[in-house]
């Protein structure tokens, strides 16, 4: 996740003068790989399982008998694997979790999924005890210099436990110093993670409410209670604070007003830089549980055509093939987290691309194929490659990804994660066109998609890449419909175990979809088009620094 948004992904639907698309893609082989991957035999596709193995097996069986060439690490006689290692930590809770909070004297115990969500510690510790850490509410908990804004204003959180909001403080009034409804990284729960190490607390505890967070409670529940995973670090300490997890916000508010706060009152301080960070006298905070600490090796899988005439400019296609395993069960007892939409749709449509392109004329560029590990665990196996890449950057086109592809039908509209200010973006634009389908911007940027899918971690080192997402204007029931069906997608299955195939899926939005990322592909390989950040984007200067090796 640290990617969904499948949102927009979600409704790939269509509109009335949306036609069907051109046979270049095979809904039905889509359909197919779909289900294999989501089914229980699969195990919900965790990393360093035997889900994984599956997994990876299956993957690289279908790019061998697509005509892909093997694209990952170099072996040592020659030629390349088909997959990069990705070395990770394993990070696991085990044996009972004791969570409570002494509020003026009375012992409150908090049950692990019920009152909060608590990740398992990463700094490689064995055990975490927490007694009695006095608790602090610090906003925001963003410090932001090139705003003037610092939340923390000299608090030392040394041996303490702080409450966070999340989201940006602008979230709640659409306008500010944080872009408005748009999200910014500070508003994504992982920066305040990372700032929670830097302000050197003991811990950081978000705040969970629905329309900030962008989904409900069973999401956070189901994301943070199961195996966490984390690249392999030097000094632990210094990304992650000790504890890390969520709390419900009525569990939060009644410590605050325990402590003679009000709950909302203090939120309307913290949308200000008067805020202050406020100490909850009399209330403290207590953990202990054991922690299996483990490094494993997951594994990216890539396979590529080769191009005919500029083989060492690559465009790339992506798709994590991940999910979260077995975990708590729902209501149902059901235990395993198929996801199927998130992502074994958008793997399967990496699949049938790589077809496509195999079995066609041989593109100029060389197309690449990378399907990653560990999305769900915060994009790690495309951080992992975009910080070890087996080909160079500077000559890497661009990357169009996919997080869940078009069960639903055809749409007339599609969009992107986030509203990227780059000329990718407007080259997909340009191809949506020609096949009849117009552009929505990012319908939910409050929600953070830009920094929540595997596409982020290219961009942060100035590749551009963007995010492909399905549309909401639907041929049956236009807009309504589509609000509709991504509202009960995120409350119901979004990180859920009822996020399973549905031999209902419509076709069409499968080869809509499919043929307009196949076209956008097809015009970078056989073009001289250098897709480019525009003028102002925070990632324009990292792309810049490569900019002699395009010509």
């Amino acid at each position: 996740m640290h990617k969904l948004f499948l949102s927009a992904a979600v409704m790939v639907l269509a509109a009335s003068s949306v036609s069907a698309a051109p046979s270049v893609i095979d809904a039905q082989r889509v359909l197919r790989d779909t289900q294999v991957l989501s089914s229980d035999a699969y195990e919900g596709r965790a990393p360093a399982s035997e889900g994984e193995k599956k997994t990876v097996s299956y993957l690289v069986e279908q790019m061998k008998a697509a005509g892909l060439q093997p694209a990952g690490d170099p072996l040592p006689g020659g030629g390349r694997a088909w997959t990069q290692d990705v070395p990770l930590a394993r990070f696991a809770t085990k044996g009972p979790i004791a969570v409570s909070a002494n509020v003026g004297g009375t012992v409150e115990t908090w049950t692990q999924g019920e009152q909060i969500a608590i990740r398992a510690a990463q700094t490689g510790i064995d055990r975490l005890t927490i007694k009695d850490a006095p608790v602090v509410f610090v906003g925001y908990g963003v410090k932001a210099p090139e705003r003037n804004w610092d939340d923390f204003k000299g608090m030392d959180l040394k041996g303490k436990v702080a409450l966070v909001l999340v989201n940006d403080p602008d979230f709640e009034t659409g306008s500010g110093d944080f872009g408005g409804k748009a999200m910014t990284y500070y508003g994504r729960w992982t920066y305040k993670y990372e700032e929670a190490a830097r302000q050197g607390a003991v811990g950081f505890l978000v705040i969970h409410e629905t329309a900030p967070a962008a989904y409900g409670w069973a999401t956070v529940k189901n994301s943070n209670t199961n195996e966490i995973f984390d690249v392999i670090r030097k000094t632990p300490s210094e990304a992650h604070a000790p504890l890390e997890g969520w709390v419900q916000r009525d569990v939060a508010a009644g410590l605050l007003r325990a402590a003679g706060f009000d709950f909302d009152a203090l939120k309307k301080q913290a949308q200000t830089r008067a805020f202050k960070p406020v100490e909850l006298k009399g209330v403290t905070f207590s953990a202990d549980y054991a922690v299996d600490v483990q490094k494993v090796v997951s594994k990216n899988v890539v396979g590529a055509v080769i191009g005919s005439r500029r083989p060492n400019e690559r465009v790339f296609y992506t798709a994590h093939w991940d999910h979260l395993g077995v975990g708590q069960p729902d209501a149902k007892g059901d235990t395993i987290y198929n996801g199927a939409l998130d992502n074994a749709s958008g793997t399967a449509m990496l699949l049938e691309l790589g077809r496509a392109f195999a079995k066609g004329p041989k593109p100029q560029r060389t197309i690449v194929f990378l399907s990653v590990t560990a999305e769900e665990k915060g994009l790690l196996g495309s951080e992992y490659y975009a910080r070890n890449p087996l080909y160079p950057l500077g000559t890497t086109v661009g990357v169009l990804n996919m997080d869940g592809v078009g069960p639903t039908g055809l749409a007339r509209d599609f969009t992107t994660s986030g509203n990227a200010p780059l000329t990718l973006q407007d080259e997909l634009i340009a191809v949506g066109k020609t096949h009849d389908r117009y552009f929505t911007p990012d319908p939910r940027p409050e929600a953070g998609s830009f920094f929540r899918s595997d596409h982020f971690p290219f961009a942060k080192v100035g590749v551009p890449a963007i995010s492909f997402g399905g549309g909401q204007d639907l041929v049956t029931g236009g807009k309504a419909a589509g609000l509709a069906n991504r509202t009960a997608y995120t409350a119901d299955k979004y990180h859920q175990p009822a996020d399973e195939f549905d031999p209902a899926w419509d076709p069409k939005g499968f080869e809509a979809d499919g043929a307009l990322l196949f076209d956008l592909g097809q015009k970078l390989a056989n073009s001289r088009i250098w897709p480019d950040w525009k003028e102002g984007a925070e990632f324009k200067a990292e792309r810049d620094k490569t900019k002699s090796q395009r010509k």
